[in-house]
C-alpha cells in the first residue's frame, strides 16, 4: 500500500478545526496506517516538507507570516484543502476588516484596551507584521477542495479524506458542504 503525505496547517484561525480533525477518534489508527504525517501542528517539524500529497489548511491569512506559508504551502503541495469557515471565507479571523487596515487594530488592542503600559509592539518576532486586510485561503492561492463548517465535523473530515486515501476526489454535496 503507498501511503500519502499528508499535513495539517494552522494560520489565522482558533484551531478548533484541528479539535474536530481530532473527534476523528479511532479512525485517526486507520489514518495513521495509511499516511505519512509530514507537517501538523500536532507535530515539532519547523520547516513545511516537499512532496505533500494532501494538506488541510486551518485559519484565513492575517499577517506576512501566513502569507508566506501559505504560498510554500501551494508550492510544495499536491492537493490543498482549505478546512474550516476561516479559511473558507475568512469568517470570524476577518471580523477586523472593517476596522480599516492594521493599523487600528494594533492601536486598538494595544494602545485603547491597555490596562498598563500601553504600547504598540514593536521589536521584531513579538507580533508578525498585520496584513490590512484579513484574507480566505483562494483569494492568495488556489485550492482543490473546500471543506466549509465552523468547524468542520469529524464525519465531513473523515468523507473529505477516505477517497483522496483511496486515488480519487472527495465529492462533497448536502450537508457535508453547510456553512457554520
Amino acid at each position: 500500500m503507498n501511503h500519502i503525505n499528508l499535513a495539517t496547517v494552522w494560520l489565522g484561525g482558533c484551531s478548533g478545526c484541528h479539535m474536530s480533525f481530532l473527534d476523528l477518534d479511532e479512525w485517526l489508527f486507520t489514518l495513521a496506517d495509511q499516511v505519512n504525517w509530514v507537517y501538523s501542528p500536532f507535530m515539532d517539524v519547523k520547516v513545511y516538507p516537499n512532496h505533500v500529497d494532501v494538506v488541510l489548511v486551518e485559519g484565513a491569512i492575517a499577517n506576512r507570516d501566513h502569507l508566506h506559508m501559505i504560498y510554500d504551502v501551494r508550492e510544495r503541495s499536491r492537493i490543498l484543502i482549505s478546512f474550516g469557515d476561516c479559511a473558507v471565507t475568512g469568517n470570524v479571523t476577518a471580523l477586523r476588516n472593517p476596522l480599516g487596515g492594521a493599523t487600528p487594530v494594533l492601536e486598538r488592542c494595544y494602545l485603547e484596551l491597555s490596562d498598563h503600559h500601553a504600547q504598540l509592539p514593536g521589536d521584531d518576532g513579538i507580533v508578525p507584521p498585520l496584513l490590512d486586510r484579513v484574507l480566505p485561503v483562494h483569494t492568495v492561492v488556489p485550492v482543490d477542495i473546500y471543506l466549509p463548517g465552523c468547524p468542520p465535523s469529524a464525519e465531513r473530515i473523515r468523507a473529505a479524506l477516505e477517497p483522496l486515501l483511496q486515488g480519487t476526489m472527495p465529492h462533497l454535496q448536502g450537508e457535508q458542504i453547510r456553512f457554520g
